[in-house]
C-alpha cells in the first residue's frame, strides 16, 4: 500500500495567487510532464504519485498532459480557473485511451480541534460501485462510483482500518490498515488502480489543503 501525508499547506502567501497539486492515476500510462498554459510546471510524474501544492496567479489555465520528456501530449482541456481561495487538486483519472482530469476543491478551512475530516474518491477505472466502511461493517460511505468524490465528514482522530466493499455487499476487494487520522486536519482517500490486474488495486492517504493550526 502508499499512503503518503505529506503535502498540506500550512501558510499561504496574502497574495493573489491560488495552489494546485497533481495526482497521477491513470494506471497505463507512462510518467507525466505537465503543462500549464503551455508552461512546463510538472516534469516526469509517476503513476500513483502527487505533487505538492504549487502557487499559481490567479487566472483560467490550458492543462496537458504529456509523456515525460515529449510534447506528446494525451489531453489538454481548458478547465481550470483559479482564484485567490482555490486549492485544488488535479487528478488525471482513466485508462490511456480514455484519458481526463479531475479538478478536486481541497479543503481550506479549520476544523474543530478534537476531529479529521476524511473523504473518498474513487479512481478506480474498472472497479464497480463501492462502500467504504470500518472492519466491523460501519459504512462511512455508501455507493461511491468511478470519478465520485464524497463530501468530508467529522471522525474521532484515531488509527483506523478502512475496507473497500462492493456496494450493498459484504464482499472486500481492499483492506487498507493502519490509517492514522489526526484531528484538525483533512485527508482524502483515493482508490486507485485495477480490480484484477496490475497496477492492483491501492489507496492513497492524502492530506488536503490549508491547515490553520
Amino acid at each position: 500500500m502508499n499512503y503518503n501525508q505529506n503535502h498540506g499547506i500550512h501558510h499561504m502567501e496574502q497574495i493573489s495567487l491560488g495552489y494546485l497539486r497533481v495526482l497521477h492515476a491513470v494506471p497505463d500510462a507512462p510518467n507525466v510532464d505537465v503543462y500549464a498554459n503551455d508552461k512546463l510546471i510538472i516534469q516526469n510524474l509517476p503513476y500513483g504519485q502527487y505533487t505538492k501544492y504549487m502557487p499559481l496567479p490567479e487566472g483560467t489555465y490550458k492543462i496537458c498532459l504529456c509523456a515525460t520528456g515529449t510534447k506528446d501530449c494525451s489531453f489538454c482541456a481548458n478547465m481550470l480557473t483559479i482564484t485567490n481561495t482555490d486549492i485544488f487538486t488535479v487528478a488525471a483519472v482513466g485508462t490511456l485511451s480514455n484519458i481526463g482530469f479531475l479538478a478536486i476543491p481541497d479543503a481550506n478551512v479549520s476544523t474543530s480541534p478534537s476531529k479529521a475530516m476524511v473523504r473518498f474518491n474513487h479512481l478506480s477505472p474498472n472497479a464497480p460501485a463501492v462502500d467504504i466502511t470500518l472492519p466491523d461493517g460501519t459504512i462511512l460511505f455508501s455507493n461511491v462510483s468511478f470519478k465520485n468524490l464524497t463530501p468530508y465528514i467529522p471522525v474521532p482522530a484515531s488509527n483506523y482500518t478502512l475496507q473497500v466493499r462492493l456496494a450493498g455487499t459484504p464482499t472486500v476487494v481492499l483492506t487498507v490498515p493502519n490509517i492514522n487520522l489526526y484531528p484538525n486536519q483533512f485527508y482524502t482517500v483515493y482508490a486507485i488502480g485495477l480490480v484484477g490486474q496490475s497496477p492492483e488495486l491501492e489507496a492513497l492517504l492524502v492530506l488536503d489543503g490549508n491547515v490553520m493550526m
